[in-house]
């Protein structure tokens, strides 16, 4: 699962800056920025956030995109509501089946830059989280769907995603011990030499089987993690530099920091 994330403008313009085009950073940073909640010190999914995510369409220059997929063929705003908090994550072992996902896994797939995501571990009845980002510093791009979807009531055009998740690898499986789930999940990360991938047309059923290729759990080696003050509840302190920092936990056995990950105690 991937509900919590924190995103700044500088890792959003990391595609847009890769060929070293600042007129398009400042275009970004004139005309989209204002549109947008960046920065996002942290931000939950169910409050809908308005990112930048770069598209298949337009693979260099980015788009604002609000988080939870609504489908083309939602009909009123009514089903939009209900349908919002689900479509928050796709599992990328159903992207291809699911009705809510198909059509984009198909013909709509889209890229978000990161600083990292947020995940909670349980321990003796609490919840504790972790920020979690790649272990160079450098921002994650993760693998998305997307919908251009039209509120009928007021012709508003809405764009919207969803972000693909993975089995989690050896470090989520530390973290993510969520009881209610079978098994940890993490967002479908993908290296920078294999992101262009991810934007490329599904043509063919061997295009569909090359896209699957790509959906494998991050390296662990590659990714790091630190607790943080509670995302929850009256100690949040919200939308602020602080909420990313590292707080230790006493009563919390078991991790140490290290670099590239966590160490078991």
């Amino acid at each position: 699962m991937c509900y919590d994330i924190k995103a700044s403008l500088e890792s959003q313009l990391k595609r847009a800056l890769r060929r070293g085009d600042e007129e398009s950073a400042r275009q970004v940073r004139e005309h989209l920025l204002p549109l947008t909640d960046l920065p996002l010190y942290h931000a939950s999914g169910f409050s809908h956030p308005r990112l930048l995510v770069y598209t298949d369409a337009s693979p260099d220059y980015p788009c604002v995109a609000s988080w939870g997929l609504v489908p083309h063929w939602v009909r009123s705003r009514e089903q939009q509501q209900r349908l919002w908090n689900q479509t928050l994550n796709a599992r990328s072992e159903t992207i291809f089946e699911k009705p809510a996902f198909r059509d984009a896994a198909r013909d709509h797939r889209c890229l978000l830059y990161l600083d990292g995501f947020y995940e909670h571990h349980h321990y003796r009845g609490k919840t504790y989280p972790f920020l979690v980002r790649r272990s160079d510093g450098q921002p994650m791009a993760l693998a998305c769907l997307y919908s251009d979807w039209a509120d009928r009531d007021t012709g508003e055009l809405w764009t919207t995603f969803s972000i693909v998740t993975t089995e989690g690898n050896p470090l989520m499986a530390k973290i993510h011990n969520n009881p209610k789930l079978s098994g940890p999940r993490m967002p479908l990360i993908l290296p920078d030499a294999l992101a262009d991938q991810w934007l490329r047309p599904v043509r063919d059923p061997l295009d569909q089987e090359t896209l699957k290729g790509l959906m494998q759990p991050y390296p662990e080696a590659g990714l790091r993690a630190h607790t943080v003050a509670r995302l929850r509840g009256r100690e949040y302190q919200g939308n602020v530099p602080e909420t990313a920092r590292e707080v230790a936990y006493p009563e919390l056995p078991g991790f140490g920091a290290k670099e590239g990950g966590l160490q078991e105690q």
